[in-house]
This record gives structure tokens, C-alpha cells and sequence, in this order.
């Protein structure tokens, strides 16, 4: 699986050369704010497994929910973010999956800290949904955990 995506004004180019681990609506008030709306739709995927094009996207660090440093990557010409590091899982990024070329290339797994979902947004009949994080071991597919097992140990 090979997609594509960039920032709004075009400055910005990756390339997600793998499959995602896992992909989470989150409604957290970090990713309503960043993201301007109810909820980031990200998709966790192994840092090596995302291929900046030729220009680089500017970052900030933001205290997390956990008060853990997260940091948000974004295109300093139209301010577009496209990806966040936390530091808890240094190896991966969380990609903003409305950033894709074509977005409806992946669809949530499952909505994350929906305690702080807006009460308007109705999650779809079925989801799953945890009202904080939840437990990787619990949920994450068998290839999943064996990538991020290979991951944590390079």
C-alpha cells in the first residue's frame, strides 16, 4: 500500500509506503483544537514508513493530555498540520489522515477519549469507542503488535 498525500497549498509532499497500524478518530481537545473541528482522524503508522518529500515540515511541542511532550508538524507557508510525534512511542507518527490525497483511502478502527466528544457528533452504530485510550494488547491486530514489537527494537 502506497499513498500520498500534502499540505493545502501544495509545499508540503509525503508518502506512507506501509499499511497503517492502526487508524483513531480521536476527540480529545488537543485534536479538536489542531484540527479546528470534533475530532482528528490519525493514522499511527512507523516512522520509517513515511517519506518527507523535498521540503520539510516545520514543528512545535505541545504538553499532551498526558502532559507527555507531543510535537505537531506542520507546512510553515499555509500552516497545514500534517503529522504529530508523541513522545511515549518516539517511533511512530500520527498521520492526519485528511492530509491524504485521497482521504477516504482509510476510515477509523475505532474513536478514542470520546468523554470529551461533542455531544452534536453521533459515533456510527457499531464503533468502538473508549473514553480515554485503551489497552494495545487488547485491540491491535496480531501483525500490528508484531510491527510495533519490531519497531520498539530497532
Amino acid at each position: 500500500m502506497t499513498l500520498e498525500g500534502g499540505c493545502a497549498c501544495g509545499a508540503v509532499r509525503y508518502k506512507l509506503t506501509n499499511t497503517p497500524l492502526i487508524v483513531h478518530a480521536c476527540h480529545c481537545r488537543d485534536c479538536q483544537r489542531l484540527s479546528g473541528t470534533a475530532f482528528a482522524t490519525n493514522i499511527w503508522i512507523e516512522d520509517k514508513f513515511v517519506e518527507p518529500g523535498p521540503t520539510a515540515p516545520a514543528s512545535f511541542r505541545l504538553p499532551g493530555g498526558s502532559g507527555q511532550p507531543h510535537d505537531v508538524f506542520f507546512c510553515q507557508r499555509c500552516g497545514t498540520t500534517l503529522w504529530s510525534r508523541y513522545h511515549p512511542v518516539p517511533w511512530a507518527l500520527f498521520v492526519r489522515a485528511g492530509t491524504l490525497d485521497e482521504p477516504n483511502a482509510v476510515k477509523p478502527d475505532l474513536h478514542i477519549f470520546t468523554r470529551s466528544k461533542l455531544p452534536w457528533f453521533e459515533l456510527p452504530a457499531g464503533a468502538r469507542a473508549f473514553d480515554t485510550f485503551y489497552k494495545l494488547d487488547e485491540v491491535w491486530p496480531a501483525d500490528s503488535l508484531e510491527r510495533r514489537r519490531i519497531a520498539r527494537s530497532e
